[in-house]
């Protein structure tokens, strides 16, 4: 059976809502472009801009932690450089993630809008090239819709794909098939991607992404009915290029 890219999104505030793609230019060694490239460090952030690294997501406004996230909407314009937020009594903000004072500006925004969220004194960060992924290195996050099925029909209910908040949706495989493939190349047009990691999840998947409530706890019904809480495979790329929805995907030998 053909495996196909189903859907392609990227989330530029870490915690924050999905964005769709029509289309992605994949770099070596990168994540998806702009995926997780602002977010809220919380102030007992350890963080540090003049010398990037990887931190825990809990050091930061993340669904897992703070389920209030979800009420707040977010859109990015990489062309215009403009990040616009949207909190749930409707109030917005447009601002330069990309200057200090627009990143002031939107630390503020969030911290009057999720206030019971708030650690100490926020700050927004952005560091040119750094992406706040929960995974120690940049990767692309890919998930097969049959396995999501799998899960739904265990379950006895319906789990929105957007749970688990993947920047790749394919569909073609069997069940929980992506699982065993670690150490294995996929060929996507002409990218190249290794995939690197099983993705264990956490409490952020209790979040439904359309009701905004914590209505579920897929990490229990993994384990339950599974043996497991794996669900998506992390993948480094390896060679450029653009992917696509509709984009064959071919496993490899």
């Amino acid at each position: 059976m053909t495996m196909l890219v189903d859907s392609l999104f990227r989330y530029p505030v870490k915690g924050l809502t999905a964005e769709p793609l029509k289309a992605a230019d994949l770099e070596a060694g990168r994540a998806i472009a702009w995926d997780r490239a602002f977010a809220l460090a919380q102030g007992d952030c350890g963080f540090d801009p003049a010398a990037p690294a990887w931190r825990p997501k809990a050091e930061f406004l993340c669904l897992a932690r703070d389920p209030e996230a979800v009420r707040l909407d977010c859109r990015f314009d990489d062309a215009a450089g403009l990040l616009t937020l949207i909190a749930p009594d409707g109030a917005a903000i447009d601002a330069s993630p990309l200057t200090e004072a627009g990143r002031s500006q939107l630390g503020t925004f969030i911290a009057a809008a999720l206030p019971g969220s708030m650690r100490g004194t926020p700050r927004f960060r952005h560091v040119s090239g750094h992406s706040f992924s929960d995974h120690r290195n940049q990767v692309i996050s890919l998930i097969g819709l049959a396995s999501l099925r799998a899960l739904e029909a265990a379950a006895g209910a319906p789990r929105h794909p957007l749970r688990f908040r993947a920047n790749l949706y394919f569909d073609g495989a069997e069940p929980w098939a992506e699982l065993g493939w670690v150490g294995r190349t996929l060929a996507i047009g002409d990218a190249r991607l290794r995939v690197t990691a099983r993705i264990d999840r956490c409490a952020a998947t209790t979040v439904n992404p359309e009701t905004r409530a914590r209505d579920a706890n897929p990490v229990k019904d993994l384990m339950t009915h599974f043996g497991h809480i794996d669900c998506g495979i992390y993948a480094e790329v390896l060679a450029p290029g653009r992917i696509a929805p509709g984009d064959t995907i071919i496993l490899l030998s």
